[in-house]
């Protein structure tokens, strides 16, 4: 008796994301956030690299730069950051998910680019095109984020949107790897080259389709159903009804004022507090390492290699774990953690001797930014994707961006304030003290602002 093949069974639900919730997790699905997270990675392989740069360019002759020049440039990065996120976020919710992380990586290579070709003591150039390097990077993850989060099953993405966040350390670790055995022999300016790299991921972003819930709020509905069937890899003859949900144009900043303070209000001071108690860490540690506490180049790219493990194990627990006890008690318990870091950080310089003699200081104050790394930067792991939940499809990215842009002013106002701090005298173990017990109090209120969000955990997109 001969038999023939059988198509196999639609995944069951009445809708399409009911289809998505009910069926495993596809190849299709899998390459979007490995494709999500390669470009985090890769992006922020170069955005945090200037960190190593500028360690280098400290003690290269003829740049002659003081705290003051340093902190200008990682500044600039900051600054670039915040009006990426609000202007991706915004084009996001305009033009689609993919067509604006696209072009986030366009941006992000050609200003990088033009970063290897700074004339020597050239830190206001410098810093022009590191902010350039910051407005694509800032809408990277303002992106991506919604566009996994809109593609995959909802009792699993707290994790899956969060992943795109999780790796991110993977691109300080690779910093602090190639700084340490090419830096020598690349110098700085085949450093800033290597960040050109990401340009390969235009290929992927080919095989890969716009948001169904983002086609669907502009009423193409049989794209939505196309990329629901590619989603789930199925023909689009068995992709069951879309969900009722009105077609609407993308909110304007206006709207996200008006309609959804609150959530805005949350995203904002929370995103503040975390960026500003963390980022700064990112920016300014090699420096502080190198400088203040006299760790050699080598010493530094090693420890911060650590630095970036314990980071990613955090933004994986922290994605995690949201599925499990909700995104607001881990917002809290992050904060909470990296607050007691930061403590550990600043109490390190009073073991310095009135002879200047740093003895232990160094690694206590290493591992003070390690746990502010692994718990305050560790909720990054859910920290956007939360922020994302927030507000609905058609207002989501423009949500999250101009919130997190909002936040992201701390990206500006950290680098500068230590810079502002040091000012033209020597890197010293004393300048870390204060800075870093603001960055405890912050983290703290981090984790208590995120208790007044509302609690995503399981919730469907649509009844957001």
């Amino acid at each position: 008796m001969s038999t023939q093949a059988k198509a196999p069974a639609a995944p069951q639900g009445k809708t399409a994301p009911e289809q998505i919730d009910n069926h495993h997790l596809t190849g299709h699905q899998k390459s979007l956030i490995g494709m999500a997270i390669v470009g985090n990675v890769s992006e922020f392989f170069d955005m945090f690299l200037i960190g190593f740069i500028v360690n280098l360019l400290i003690e290269t002759p003829g740049w002659n730069l003081t705290g003051f020049h340093s902190g200008v440039i990682l500044a600039g990065s900051g600054l670039g950051t915040v009006l990426g996120s609000i202007t991706w976020g915004r084009l996001a919710d305009v033009f689609g998910r993919k067509t604006a992380f696209i072009w986030c990586i366009v941006v992000l290579v050609v200003f990088t680019a033009a970063s290897a070709f700074t004339p020597v003591n050239g830190w206001i150039l410098l810093t022009i095109l590191r902010t350039g390097v910051g407005f694509g990077v800032g809408g990277l993850n303002i992106t991506s984020v919604p566009f996994v989060q809109e593609f995959v099953p909802a009792r699993q993405r707290g994790l899956l949107a969060g992943l795109t966040s999780v790796f991110i350390p993977a691109g300080i670790f690779l910093g602090g790897l190639v700084t340490r055995y090419l830096g020598d022999s690349l110098g700085w300016r085949g450093l800033i080259a290597i960040g050109c790299i990401p340009i390969v991921l235009l290929a992927w972003t080919r095989i890969v389709p716009e948001s169904p819930r983002f086609l669907q709020s502009r009423g193409r509905e049989h794209e939505a159903k196309e990329a629901y069937a590619w989603a789930m890899e199925i023909p689009v003859e068995q992709v069951a009804d879309l969900p009722d949900i009105k077609e609407a144009s993308s909110a304007s900043y206006a709207v996200i004022f008006s309609k959804y303070p609150k959530q805005l209000l949350v995203v904002a001071v929370g995103s503040f507090c975390f960026i500003m108690g963390s980022f700064t860490v990112q920016s300014w540690g090699q420096t502080l390492l190198g400088q203040s506490f006299k760790f050699s180049a080598a010493s530094v790219a090693t420890l911060f290699m650590f630095v970036s493990l314990g980071d990613l194990l955090g933004r994986l627990g922290s994605a995690w774990i949201s599925d499990k006890i909700g995104r607001r008690w881990t917002m809290f318990g992050c904060g909470m953690i990296g607050a007691i870091g930061a403590l550990i950080a600043a109490f390190s310089t009073r073991m310095v001797t009135s002879g200047g003699e740093i003895g232990n200081a160094g690694y206590v104050f290493f591992a003070g930014i390690f746990i502010v790394m692994m718990f305050g930067d560790g909720a990054f792991g859910i920290l956007n994707a939360f922020g994302g939940e927030q507000f609905p499809t058609e207002a989501r990215s423009t949500g999250l961006g101009l919130g997190y842009g909002i936040g992201s002013i701390a990206k500006v106002v950290g680098p500068y304030f230590v810079g502002a701090l040091v000012g033209s005298s020597e890197l010293s173990p004393e300048v870390v003290f204060v800075p870093f017990i603001i960055f405890a109090v912050l983290l703290f209120l981090g984790g208590i602002v995120y208790l007044f969000a509302r609690e995503t955990k399981g919730a469907a997109l649509e009844d957001i």
